[in-house]
């Protein structure tokens, strides 16, 4: 394969800048900007210099021999100072080397998936572990990374290996008398992978709210104070307010970190009947973006007024609680009163909600998981049927087996990966 090169930390003036290497030219070329040899496993302070010989930078050359790198080849990664210049000079040279060329977008990426370092869960993650903002996506990308999925995954496979066995054992010698019934022992290791496939499906919804962030819509009359409340939400001027009734006109949106989730809070059009044409439009946005919202917060003095329903663990405040002589559960923007109660809510109703996540985080996981368990389903149907239908049921199995391969990636996953990596920076 070709030697890549690619700088791995981030663009930009910074105390260190990391270049990563890979490919069986990584040690040779990392080895002539030092003008030495380098071990094939080690770490050295050198001096790094340009063909004619003049002095680049100083810097700490690190070398991996394969198959012990993240890319599973030979990588040499050369730690310099993070000025742009000395970065530039050195990309510079490295790409005047023959032999080696500027890594594509997820490259290094691809090439441990490619070399059996990672499967594909674990590539995606990486790329949500890159993107990941509050420590809830964090901990959900490093549960994926370190192989969580994948190890649900190859538990399974194993398991319907045990029963497809079984199962053909039976048919190979079906016309001899098989001393052990297997099926009991089938029936109990596929309804087993069926409740495990039905709970991680099952949680793909919340899984994926906790990676891509909950919205929450905050709903009312005109002029209740809702776009004041976002301001004093988000801590700024996020959205124009007025005395004038009908400001809001769009859906505005703050994106924030409540208590380790990623929460958008929706400003939506105050809901009230008019003749205005444009603000008609923005209440009927502001109606659908609260109808698919993951938690509404009613600020009003009857929710019931404003035309829609509650659902279970929405909340309902008492607008401009600055105005009222008794603080009974309202809220205000202005004045800060009730907000701190108001996010803890907020952050209740969501977190408890993540308790029922599982480890899949994407529909493409989905997709296979349910897949895989429509196949196990009708197994188990044809299963009670008896001897005479176990090649079926094997079938069924290995239906079953091949969407799980298809999970991690093992097969049939070779369109999805260009989109994939797409998203992962060049020195990814």
């Amino acid at each position: 394969m070709d030697t890549i090169f690619a700088l791995a930390s981030a663009q930009g003036k910074a105390g260190v800048a990391v270049i990563r290497l890979s490919g069986p030219m990584a040690h040779s070329a990392a080895a002539d900007l030092t003008g030495g040899d380098l071990q094939p496993r080690g770490m050295k302070l050198r001096t790094l210099r340009a063909p004619d010989g003049s002095r680049l930078d100083d810097g700490l050359v690190l070398t991996f021999q394969a198959p012990a790198s993240f890319t599973g080849e030979d990588v040499a990664e050369l730690q310099i100072h993070g000025s742009t210049a000395a970065v530039n000079a050195v990309m510079r040279c490295l790409s005047d080397t023959n032999g080696l060329r500027l890594a594509e977008p997820g490259e290094f990426t691809r090439r441990a998936l490619e070399n059996g370092k990672m499967d594909l869960t674990q590539v995606e993650g990486l790329a949500d572990l890159i993107d990941a903002e509050t420590e809830a996506q964090r901990k959900q990308a490093q549960v994926i990374l370190a192989g969580g999925l994948g190890t649900l995954a190859e538990r399974w496979r194993r398991d319907l290996i045990r029963a497809a066995s079984l199962l053909e054992a039976v048919i190979d010698f079906a016309d001899e008398e098989v001393p052990t019934d297997v099926t009991p022992e089938v029936r109990s290791l596929i309804s087993c992978v069926v409740t495990d496939l039905q709970h991680q499906a099952e949680g793909v919804r919340i899984a994926e709210r906790i990676r891509s962030g909950f919205e929450v819509a905050i709903v009312g009359l005109p002029n209740a104070g809702k776009s004041t409340l976002l301001n004093a939400l988000a801590g700024r001027e996020a959205a124009i307010t007025s005395e004038y009734a009908g400001t809001t006109r769009d859906v505005i949106e703050v994106r924030m970190d409540l208590d380790g989730l990623p929460v958008t809070l929706l400003d939506t059009a105050g809901l009230r009947e008019t003749e205005d044409h444009v603000e008609n439009l923005g209440i009927e946005l502001a109606r659908k973006r609260a109808e698919t919202a993951d938690l509404r917060v009613f600020l009003a003095e009857d929710p019931e007024s404003l035309g829609i329903s509650m659902q279970k663990g929405d909340i309902h405040v008492l607008p401009k609680s600055d105005l009222r002589s008794v603080s009974d559960g309202g809220v205000s923007g202005i004045t800060g009163q009730g907000v701190d109660r108001l996010v803890s809510d907020i952050s209740g109703v969501l977190g408890q909600r993540t308790t029922s996540s599982g480890i899949a985080t994407r529909e493409r996981h989905r997709a296979a998981l349910v897949n895989a368990q429509t196949s196990l389903i009708a197994a188990m149907s044809f299963l009670e049927s008896g001897p005479d239908m176990y090649d079926i049921v094997a079938e069924e199995l290995r239906s079953s087996i091949r969407a799980l391969e298809a999970l991690v990636g093992r097969i049939g996953v070779e369109d999805l990966l260009d989109e994939i990596f797409s998203s992962f920076c060049l020195g990814k």
